[in-house]
C-alpha cells in the first residue's frame, strides 16, 4: 500500500514507520514543518490548523492514511484547549475533507485510519472497556479526540470515505517524551541514584492503566489498516492494568535504586482518570493482533533508551 502517516516524526508515528516499512509498504511521511522525518524519508510539511498545508497533503493517490498527528498530552490539552481543539477537532475534520472530496471526485479512495484514544471513554467504568461503551471525555484532550471521531463520523456519511478508528490505551517505550509518566518516572529514579538519595517526588499513584508497548500498538496499526473494517472502532488495549504506584516500583526495580515516593500539589492532574484498561477482543477477532512485548521489556528498554 502506498500509506500517508500523519505525525511521522512523533513517538508512536516513529514506530508506525518502522512497522509500514518493515511489513512492504510504501509511506509517505507528513512531518510538523522544520520536523525530521524518519528513516531518511522524504519530509512532507502539514499543519493542521493550515488549510493549504492540509491540502497539499492530501493531495496524492493515497491507498490508506494514518492520522497520528495530534496535540497529545493532556497537559497541554489543558493549557491550551483551543489549540487541542483547533488541531485534533478542527485539524482532523479539514483533513478528512480533503480526503472525502478526493474520493467524491475518484481521485483516490483511501483507508483512513484516526487514531483516537481510550481517554473518550466514560472514566466511572471500573471494567475493562468494550468498544460499545459509554463515550463521555472528561478533559479537553479526549473532548477534544472525540471531536475527531465525530468528524470522521461526519465525513464518512456523507462522502463515503472509509474511516476506522483506533483507541488507544496508554502507551510507552523507548523515545517517549518525559512529560508522561513512565519516562518521567525513569528520569526521576536515575537522578536519584545518581545523587545518592531515597525521596522521589510523584503525583497520585493511584490510577490504574492498561499500558502498552508503542512497538505493539505500531503493529496494531498496521493490522488495522490492512484488515480493519470501516466504520468501526477498535480498542488497542492487553486487557490487564497496573498501578501508578507498581509502575514506579517496577522502574525502581530496573534502575536498581529503593525510593521513598512523596507527593508533590505541582504533579497532579486536575483531572485524572482512576481506571483505564480495555478490552481488545474486537482487535483480535479482526486481525489477530495481540500484544507480544512484556512491560517488564518495555520498562527495561525505555531505561537503558534514557541512558544512552
Amino acid at each position: 500500500m502506498r500509506v500517508l502517516v500523519t505525525g511521522a516524526d512523533g513517538f508512536v508515528g516513529r514506530r508506525l514507520v518502522d512497522a509500514l516499512c518493515g511489513a512492504g509498504h510504501a509511506v509517505t511521511a507528513a512531518v510538523r514543518p522544520g520536523g525530521a522525518s524518519p528513516k531518511g524519508l522524504p519530509a512532507l510539511p502539514l499543519e493542521l490548523r493550515d488549510a493549504d498545508s492540509v491540502r497539499r497533503a492530501a493531495a496524492a493517490p493515497y491507498d490508506a492514511v494514518a492520522h497520528l498527528a495530534a496535540v497529545a498530552s493532556v497537559a497541554d490539552a489543558l493549557a491550551d484547549p483551543g489549540a487541542a481543539w483547533d488541531v485534533n477537532a478542527g485539524g482532523t475534520a479539514r483533513l478528512l475533507a480533503e480526503l472525502g472530496q478526493r474520493r467524491r471526485s475518484g481521485d483516490a479512495d483511501p483507508v483512513v485510519l484516526l487514531v483516537s484514544t481510550a481517554e473518550v471513554y466514560d472514566a466511572a467504568v471500573r471494567r475493562p472497556l468494550v468498544e460499545t461503551d459509554p463515550l463521555r471525555p472528561r478533559s479537553p484532550y479526549a473532548a477534544s479526540k472525540r471531536g475527531a471521531e465525530l468528524a470522521a463520523e461526519e465525513t464518512a456519511a456523507r462522502t463515503g470515505l472509509k474511516v476506522v478508528i483506533a483507541r488507544a490505551f496508554p502507551h510507552t517505550g523507548p523515545g517517549q517524551d518525559e512529560r508522561f509518566a513512565a519516562p518521567a518516572f525513569a528520569r526521576r529514579l536515575r537522578v536519584a541514584k545518581a545523587a545518592g538519595a531515597r525521596v522521589v517526588k510523584v503525583g497520585n499513584l493511584e490510577p490504574v492503566r492498561d499500558l502498552l508497548d508503542v512497538r505493539d500498538v505500531a503493529a496494531a496499526y498496521v493490522a488495522l489498516l490492512e484488515r480493519g473494517v470501516a466504520g468501526e472502532a477498535y480498542n488497542i488495549a492487553s486487557g490487564s492494568g497496573v498501578s501508578m504506584g507498581e509502575l514506579l516500583r517496577r522502574l525502581a526495580a530496573v534502575v536498581g535504586v529503593d525510593v521513598i515516593p512523596e507527593a508533590d500539589a505541582a504533579l497532579l492532574r486536575p483531572v485524572d482518570v482512576p481506571y483505564l484498561v480495555g478490552d481488545a477482543s474486537k482487535l483480535r477477532r479482526a486481525t489477530g493482533w495481540g500484544p507480544r512485548i512484556a512491560l517488564e521489556q518495555t520498562l527495561t528498554d525505555l531505561v537503558h533508551a534514557q541512558a544512552n
